[in-house]
């Protein structure tokens, strides 16, 4: 099972490519940076992770910026979007920013998408909550015409543009892996639809783990293997116990969240989780 972690990059944390230098030799297989924009201070929507908003939410750096600086200074780990809203994105601009990245880490970029929660953010960026998973369907199927095609073209309800051209193209073939990030059966559902994974938050929505069985069981009626689809559980917390039962239950990878602090507390639990690692 491969280890993953994930932190929210700021200018108060350890800066995204320090990090990415120890977790690569620690010997984690990936690095996650997530995204927001903005966040508008109405906060009429509620964050899925408890009452109160943690700050570093509203001071994220750029995701592709902050992945980019990581590329540069690694060789071996993966590089991931955790996750991309691409709902918020322009996906002309998008496909280049991720092929880009693809380019610059010579092929270790892990492209996971989600439709996400704050009503009130998609909407300054012109997006309908009610159609936003409409939408990045529509999004990511434009975003792979234009990694696959020399002149790509796309027409759909909600995204329309006429032949084009644009380079670079992913090193990764056809593209960098698509991994669909959110909770049974929707989330799912996406990922079985249209991604090459599928990434439920840990503990949100009760227990993963018992949302394997009916994954699988649809994955079988699509006509898709696990193989196809893998299991990514993201942003849970470093306990061997979960750890080994998550290996067990045959899931392919596990990302630790670390919190968006400087190198004193990040370090040592870069340690403790390799040495979770290391038992598994």
């Amino acid at each position: 099972m491969k280890i993953g972690i994930t932190m929210f990059p700021t200018d108060y944390s350890m800066q995204p490519h320090e990090l990415a230098v120890e977790v690569e030799a620690r010997g984690y297989e990936s690095l996650w940076f997530p995204e927001h924009s903005h966040i508008p201070t109405s906060r009429k929507s509620p964050w899925p992770g408890g009452p109160d908003l943690p700050k570093w939410y509203y001071d994220t750096y750029d995701q592709f910026v902050a992945l980019g600086a990581a590329a540069v200074v690694t060789k071996t780990i993966k590089l991931g979007t955790g996750v991309c809203l691409v709902v918020q994105r322009d996906p002309i601009y998008t496909a280049k920013e991720v092929a880009t990245v693809d380019r610059l880490s010579n092929g270790r970029l892990l492209f996971g998408i989600g439709g996400g929660w704050n009503a009130e953010e998609m909407a300054d960026h012109g997006t309908a909550f009610g159609t936003r998973f409409k939408l990045m369907r529509e999004r990511i199927e434009a975003m792979k015409a234009i990694w696959t095609k020399s002149k790509p073209s796309y027409a759909g309800e909600m995204v329309k543009f006429d032949e084009m051209m644009q380079w670079p193209k992913p090193v990764q073939k056809p593209y960098p892996p698509i991994i669909v990030g959110g909770g049974f059966p929707q989330g799912a559902r996406r990922a079985v639809a249209y991604a090459d994974g599928w990434m439920p938050i840990g503990g949100r929505g009760g227990d993963t783990l018992s949302m394997l069985p009916p994954f699988r069981a649809m994955l079988k009626e699509a006509g898709r293997s696990e193989a196809d689809v893998p299991i990514t559980i993201f942003g849970v917390g470093m306990n061997g116990d979960a750890l080994k039962q998550a290996r067990d239950a045959g899931v392919d990878r596990v990302v630790f969240g670390v919190p968006p602090e400087g190198r004193d507390k990040v370090l040592p639990l870069l340690d403790k989780g390799a040495q979770l690692m290391s038992g598994v």
